[in-house]
């Protein structure tokens, strides 16, 4: 059987050698990076939707976020505690060639986010030969699962984790003496580690099925230290919202401590579903 290759370069019952794997990778890539590229042009060739709508859209006051989590306020009957007044700022450049690089920075990642759920297949393509026939089927699953966690992280990252975080901050004041100004590099910067941070952690349950596969971790041990995981998730949403209110803390704690949740029970079906040795 081929490993790690590619079946239309291959003979099916033939061994590929190292080099044949490192040039069917090789092509994996460049077909990856290219739809990357075509995306990153699109979203550059776009900057009345790209940039003036999404990217910078969290620093107006319209922003379908802060509308709607007003009128969540409302609804559970918190009053006006979750209402955001957003505080109006122009985004500084320092360098003559800043909104540039910005720009293209901006373009990249907005292309390698779109691109995520095609790179995962063709990671799968790569890997197919090596897999049985009872293996297709579960790791076709996975990369849905993957992508489908990924995007879902992204835009919860970008529509709560961001404005929560970026209202809080921007209207911050230690001294009446200090001014706060706002770069186009500090903003973008933030809006970037937050969303992908926020993609990485939902990706939870999927970390949690290959360490369980590997028999790293148990629903026991998850179980076990369920309460020890509720304080490191409310620890972890005080820091991501810092507004002192609960109830902004609570939007962010409850989907991160349904994803712990959601792993535990992805643990019991893995042990399961393969008949692992528990630790």
């Amino acid at each position: 059987m081929a490993f790690f290759g590619n079946k239309s370069s291959v003979a099916p019952t033939a061994e590929m050698s190292f080099l044949q794997h490192l040039e069917a990778f090789r092509w994996h890539l460049v077909r990856s990076a290219a739809v990357i590229v075509v995306f990153a042009v699109t979203i550059f060739c776009l900057p009345e939707f790209f940039v003036d709508t999404v990217l910078l859209g969290p620093i107006e006051q319209d922003f379908i976020s802060y509308r709607a989590l007003c009128a969540l306020g409302h609804k559970i009957g918190a009053g006006d505690v979750m209402c955001m007044t957003v505080k109006h700022v122009e985004l500084q450049t320092l360098g003559i060639s800043e909104q540039f690089f910005t720009h293209m920075s901006f373009a990249f990642m907005g292309g390698l986010i779109l691109a995520f759920p095609f790179i995962l297949w063709e990671l799968w393509k790569f890997v197919r030969p090596a897999l049985k026939d009872k293996e297709m089927g579960p790791v076709k699953v996975f990369i849905v699962i993957a992508s489908f966690l990924f995007l879902i992280g992204i835009a919860f990252g970008y529509f709560i984790m961001f404005p929560m975080s970026y209202n809080f901050l921007i209207n911050y004041q230690m001294s009446s003496k200090i001014i706060t100004n706002q770069t186009l590099d500090d903003y973008t910067s933030f809006i970037y580690t937050l969303t992908l941070v926020s993609g990485v952690i939902f990706e939870m349950p999927v970390l949690v099925y290959f360490l369980t596969r590997m028999t790293l971790l148990t629903p026991q041990f998850m179980r076990k230290y369920r309460k020890h995981a509720v304080v490191v998730i409310l620890i972890a949403s005080a820091i991501i919202t810092p507004s002192p209110d609960v109830t902004s803390q609570m939007v962010v704690a409850i989907p991160m401590y349904f994803l712990y949740e959601v792993s535990v029970f992805i643990s019991v079906w893995t042990i399961k579903k393969y008949k692992l040795n528990q630790l």
